[in-house]
């Protein structure tokens, strides 16, 4: 340690001191300033990027809760749509019974009409060959009746007998 207080020079002590401080102002002036607005400029985009990513999660939990609104919305509008569907399905098959039953009511009151105008036509048409036999067989037992002699005035004496009595 002796040495070195004997080797000591103020004037070297000096300019070195002048240098270190000139040094100390040019790195302020140039190097410390442009670091430290670097080093500030980062820690404000780092901030910044921190507040967007946390404002896109905000953002991010608010669609996930509109997407799940909105499908809640979807599933109630689906399942009312369903059951408007099944409603309408369910009335549709009772106006097809409906009316299928009343087309079943109107062909059989059609049948039943069309077997009662067939059996008045085919007692009609009964009613006319009996008549029409009966006139036969008259005509027959009359013939046979009227070939006789006897037969026949005894016939006409009979019938002007009536033909009195009215």
């Amino acid at each position: 340690m002796e040495k070195l207080f004997e080797d000591f020079s103020l004037g070297l002590f000096v300019w070195q001191a002048i240098l270190f401080i000139a040094l100390i102002l040019l790195l302020k002036k140039f190097a410390w300033k442009p670091i430290l607005d670097s080093v500030n400029d980062r820690e404000e985009g780092i901030k910044n990027a921190l507040d967007s990513a946390e404002k896109a999660k905000r953002d991010m939990e608010n669609l996930q809760a509109d997407n799940q609104k909105l499908l809640k919305e979807a599933r109630a509008e689906r399942e009312s749509m369903l059951k408007e569907a099944r409603e309408i399905k369910n009335k549709m098959i009772e106006d097809a019974k409906g009316e299928a039953q009343a087309q079943a009511n109107k062909m059989l009151q059609q049948a039943q009409d069309a077997i009662e105008t067939e059996k008045k036509a085919a007692m009609s048409e009964l009613k006319k060959q009996v008549a029409d036999l009966s006139i036969e067989i008259a005509e027959k037992v009359v013939r046979q009746e009227l070939a006789n002699k006897e037969k026949q005035n005894a016939l006409v004496a009979t019938m002007l007998d009536d033909a009195k009595i009215n």
